[in-house]
């Protein structure tokens, strides 16, 4: 790593959907630049397609990390937390046309980050039509700009290299090694020259001497036009886009060029994040790892300054460093300003914070969208279980845990059935686990008004148990709770009695008929009697108690179930479906409109029973290319029905 650049160490972050071939991209661009592909997990569970792999390796004597990010859309805070580190964005998309749609949360992860970006299209070799075709999907679900740099050589149906359109070179791809030179294919003269026209007249509108050569229909050079493509890529108005095919290690070393000329520097991108050059050693965390005989490790950009194994950051003593030729993890000294490092024993240093120095923006976590009830097998080992759990959350911020009082079970959220199925393989290699899904707090209240009486008489030698209550329960409106009204007049209870018998009717309300608490109700004490000796506290708390749960079983009990406020996120194409998926569920449609600045997006709104949307995320990805997401919120009780699963 010594042999660093007048750029200094840069950082790659590659992300895209699901199966566009994000992983083989980075294994070929590791190969292009010499670095054989290592994978170390510092004797950590891995599930593989679930974590962020990151490798350090150098091209034509630029020092880069490259962060290869998980591409299922569950996973997504974790391209997120790359992006935020990140100099520059490789979007790895398909070619067919038919998928654009499943790259657009990448497309919008980016331009929320701010971040310059190349857009790789991959497996070029599968391209059935045009390419233009292919971009203008794409460009559907972009806000930036998206600009074709090259167009693919075709000999017969058989894609066999491309042609830049900035330099109107050709070359021709060699499988497994550097693409050659190859003379200009004239049968591709007129649609190369349409291509770069367009191109041409799409960078005209940023650069003024562009648009006069063209207003004077003079071809301009290469410069000409990289310098406004350039400005624009860097102004964050527009993507170019590559082309090649991984698996064959077509187009890697151009992708490696362009971010080589296209990508900023650690200073410039710092100062994006508003960190000023000057200053002590800063770093920020976007990773937490639990790394086995290494201990924890706390994965760190360099924004500034240098920092040596043992030296202090943010007042806390660093205990190790490590670096990652190739994806091993090698221990090392130093580190400097834009490398991407581990560092040991930070024990209270959370993922996204920033270490010696003022605070930078960090993504936040997404709402969670499914959750699992988790438990011990072997009930001795739930201390265990809660140390595990509290390491997996600091590993992803993206998962949390529920202590949930009302059902005494332990909850554990995230974004989808394979995010939670990760995170419980993970704690399954230590402690046996079962799951099941979560309890709804359902609720119940009355419907109509009773009036009990209750009396206590008991007798066991010396002094007894007398108390005599008459109550009276009542409805409320829905969501004005419990009370308790005290209406004793002419000393039929004493004074001294009373708290006791309010205390004792809320205690009662805490499970009704039904088996679940009752709210909206009120207990109006009017009446009752005592003894001078044998009436107590404990005797009226009793009397009390007998009273209510006597006259909640005759007031028309009725259960209540929580209503949720639910955003359905979806590609325009499948609002329909997401209508239809709502109301199967008992949802109520309250409408739908486009999302804001989300090109082809709109939100379904509904209120939805919180029974049925335990595997909501599961049928809303099924029904759209696993792009659909929700978003919620507890709205109101409504009388419903019981249904735990």
């Amino acid at each position: 790593m010594s042999d660093i650049s007048k750029h200094g160490p840069r950082c790659a972050a590659l992300i895209g959907p699901y199966g566009s071939g994000k992983s083989a991209l980075f294994d070929a661009m590791l190969a292009a630049a010499g670095q054989a592909t290592r994978r170390a997990t510092n004797g950590r569970a891995h599930v593989p397609g679930t974590e962020m792999r990151v490798a350090q390796t150098s091209f034509l004597g630029d020092v880069w990390t490259l962060l290869d990010c998980p591409g299922s859309i569950e996973l997504g805070h974790i391209s997120a937390c790359a992006l935020a580190v990140a100099d520059i964005a490789v979007i790895v998309v398909e070619a067919d046309p038919a998928r654009a749609a499943m790259a657009a949360p990448s497309l919008r992860m980016v331009e929320e980050a701010g971040i310059p970006a190349l857009v790789f299209v991959n497996k070029l070799d599968a391209l059935g039509g045009p390419i233009r075709d292919s971009v203008a999907a794409l460009q559907e679900h972009a806000r930036r700009r998206l600009l074709l740099r090259q167009v693919p050589w075709r000999e017969g149906e058989r894609i066999v290299g491309y042609v830049d359109l900035i330099t109107e070179r050709a070359w021709r791809w060699r499988d497994g090694a550097a693409s050659e030179p190859a003379p200009f294919p004239e049968a591709m003269r007129g649609r190369e020259a349409e291509a770069r026209a367009a191109l041409a007249e799409a960078l005209a509108d940023a650069d003024d001497s562009l648009l006069e050569a063209i207003v004077e229909d003079r071809t301009p050079d290469a410069v000409a036009l990289y310098r406004p493509l350039h400005a624009e890529e860097a102004a964050g108005r527009a993507d170019a886009v590559l082309l090649g095919a991984a698996e064959h290690a077509a187009g890697v070393r151009r992708l490696w060029k362009a971010m080589r000329h296209d990508a900023p520097d650690v200073v410039e991108t710092a100062a994006r994040h508003g960190v000023e050059a000057a200053g002590d050693a800063l770093a920020q965390v976007f990773r937490t790892v639990q790394a086995g005989h290494a201990g924890r490790l706390s994965y760190v950009r360099l924004w500034r300054g240098s920092l040596r194994d043992g030296g202090s950051l943010g007042g806390q003593r660093v205990g190790g460093i490590w670096r990652f030729p190739g994806g091993e993890a090698t221990k090392t000294a130093e580190a400097v300003a834009g490398e991407v490092v581990a560092l040991g024993r930070l024990e209270a240093v959370a993922t996204g914070d920033t270490l010696g120095g003022e605070a930078i923006a960090f993504p936040s976590p997404p709402a969670p969208t499914y959750a699992l009830a988790i438990e011990p097998i072997d009930r001795k080992d739930e201390v265990k279980l809660a140390a595990a759990l509290a390491k997996l959350v600091e590993e992803d911020p993206s998962l949390t845990v529920d202590q949930v009082a009302e059902t005494g079970e332990t909850v554990l959220r995230g974004q989808g059935e394979q995010h939670l199925r990760a995170a419980i393989e993970r704690l399954s290699t230590a402690i046996r686990l079962e799951t099941h899904r979560p309890q709804v707090p359902f609720r119940e209240t009355i419907r109509r008004e009773v009036r009990q009486h209750a009396r206590l008489k008991r007798q066991t030698g010396g002094h007894g148990q007398f108390a005599d209550v008459t109550i009276e329960v009542a409805p409320r409106p829905r969501g004005a709770g419990f009370s308790f009204v005290d209406r004793i007049v002419g000393g039929a209870i004493p004074r001294k009695f009373i708290p006791a018998c309010g205390e004792a009717a809320e205690e009662a309300a805490r499970k009704g008929p039904l088996g679940n608490p009752v709210v909206d109700i009120e207990v109006t004490l009017v009446d009752g009697g005592f003894h001078s000796v044998d009436s107590s506290d404990m005797a009226f708390a009793t009397a009390t108690r007998m009273a209510v749960q006597e006259a909640l079983a005759k007031a028309d009990p009725v259960v209540l179930e929580p209503v949720e406020h639910v955003t359905a996120l979806v590609p325009a194409a499948f609002t329909p479906a997401a209508q239809r998926l709502l109301s199967g569920r008992r949802g109520q449609i309250l409408g739908y409109a486009e999302v804001p600045d989300r090109p082809g997006w709109d939100q379904v709104e509904a209120m939805v029973p919180a029974a049925e949307l335990h595997d909501l995320i599961l049928e809303l990805r099924g029904q759209t290319l696993g792009l659909g997401t929700f978003r919620h919120r507890f709205d109101h009780l409504a009388e419903g029905r019981l249904r735990q699963g």
